[in-house]
């Protein structure tokens, strides 16, 4: 079994390595956006801002609209 790991950047996104499927509440799989150079990607990265234009990936606009984290707790 591959271990899947989640990291949320600092004011940003959470980015997700190794294997993995999103699926829309309604059940159709959603393919993440192909590197730059057209190859699958091997990293997802996911909105937390809420502002993005392609939830629920990334694009950038946490950083025009300011989002900031909040504070980290543990259980």
């Amino acid at each position: 079994m591959t271990l899947v790991t989640i990291t949320p950047k600092s004011n940003g996104p959470l980015i997700v390595e190794g294997p993995v499927r999103i699926v829309t509440p309604d059940g159709r799989e959603l393919t993440p956006p192909l590197r730059k150079d057209g190859k699958p990607s091997e990293v997802v990265v996911l909105c937390r801002c809420g502002g993005s234009a392609t939830k629920p990936f990334c694009d950038g606009t946490h950083k025009r609209n300011g989002f900031q984290d909040g504070p980290v707790t543990t259980p």
